[in-house]
């Protein structure tokens, strides 16, 4: 599947990038193949414009914002000065002439932006579904960790399946948690939901030293009792239970930039305290660990099999049963939309995406 070429995905809201990005200016993105440019308006609020001037094309995204003055919180070109505000309107031109006003034409595209879980949120069509619900954020007894936010040069399919996937721990992780004499995986339990589906099984995972404090226990073998949970599109909540009580919660929205591309945005959040782990041994591990699945993920083909009735593009095994249920999942949200998968053998004949709406909702 080419991801971009599956309108439908513009109709969900994508993890963009964190709000601290933002602070000292605007910032480009391109999501689905699209270029924006997002930035803080006079709300302190994330807004999302298309990175073309409608004057003379500069990318919005060299221009900057006011932060004092009847201009504060809107975006100037910085090519001519011309400033936008959030819903993509031309609201100031220094060359205009004294006593005339900007024809109400002049605008760039504006997309749905909001702010969450300290992330800029974007949708560029109006949403069919809701910002996946993180209830530990902000929430008492729990520590949010800002982990990553990277570009990676794989599909979400991809890292999607890979997060479902017990059969690579021995062989991916076989450095850090995986145990290299028990390659068989162990099987998920697996329960549909309206967002997608959750699957829950327990594996067996290495505890060397120095991961004692992440796991609250000194056993070399310790057990990870994993709740997994899939939200259409491309996100998923990792639940990790030690035997200690300590939970290791992730989240991951695997971002599409293009269709060779996604940007990886998670968050960590922990049930114990800084005293308890410190937030740089987390992160530092998680790195360890991830970096394992970039090298992997990289090396495969980005244009995923969605239609597994295209025998001989790739095979499966049992173990594969919830990278499937994605799979299938994905065919049923196309069929609902009148969408059919668009791969290279048919990306040719693909219809081309609708023009995006002209103002935010």
């Amino acid at each position: 599947m080419l991801t971009t070429k599956q309108p439908v995905f513009r109709k969900f809201w994508h993890a963009v990038m964190p709000l601290t990005d933002l602070a000292a200016g605007p910032k480009p993105f391109r999501l689905m193949g699209e270029d924006l440019v997002l930035f803080l308006d006079e709300q302190g609020q994330p807004a999302a414009l298309a990175d073309r001037c409608c004057h003379r094309t500069a990318k919005l995204s060299k221009g900057w914002v006011p932060s004092e003055g009847p201009l504060a919180g809107k975006l100037q070109c910085g090519y001519h000065g011309w400033t936008y505000d959030r819903t993509g309107a031309v609201v100031h031109i220094p060359q205009l002439a004294e006593g005339r006003t900007v024809p109400p034409d002049h605008r760039t595209t504006a997309y749905r932006c909001t702010a969450r879980y300290g992330y800029a949120w974007v949708a560029l069509e109006e949403p069919v579904a809701d910002i996946p619900a993180i209830p530990e954020f902000d929430a008492p007894g729990w520590r949010t960790i800002f982990q990553f936010y990277e570009t990676w040069h794989t599909a979400p399919l991809r890292a999607l399946e890979n997060s479902f996937d017990n059969s690579h721990f021995s062989f991916v992780h076989r450095a850090t948690f995986g145990v290299a004499d028990q390659p068989k995986p162990s099987r998920y339990e697996l329960v549909d939901t309206a967002e997608g589906f959750y699957a829950e099984t327990v594996i067996p995972a290495a505890n060397p030293q120095k991961f004692h404090a992440i796991s609250g226990v000194t056993d070399p073998i310790t057990t990870r009792h994993m709740r997994n949970a899939y939200f259409q599109p491309f996100s998923r909540r990792l639940d990790i239970e030690y035997p200690s009580g300590v939970r290791h919660i992730i989240i991951n929205c695997f971002t599409p930039i293009d269709d060779g591309r996604m940007q990886l945005c998670q968050w960590l959040f922990r049930n114990d305290t800084e005293a308890d782990c410190p937030a740089q041994l987390l992160i530092d591990f998680d790195e360890e660990i991830t970096r394992e699945d970039k090298e992997i993920l990289e090396s495969t083909d980005c244009d995923a099999v969605l239609d597994i009735r295209r025998r001989g593009i790739e095979f499966s095994m049992e173990s594969d049963r919830p990278g499937l249920l994605i799979r299938r999942k994905l065919m049923e949200l196309l069929a609902r939309h009148g969408e059919q998968e668009v791969h290279r053998g048919n990306a040719a004949h693909a219809p081309s995406s609708p023009a995006p709406l002209q103002a935010a909702a």
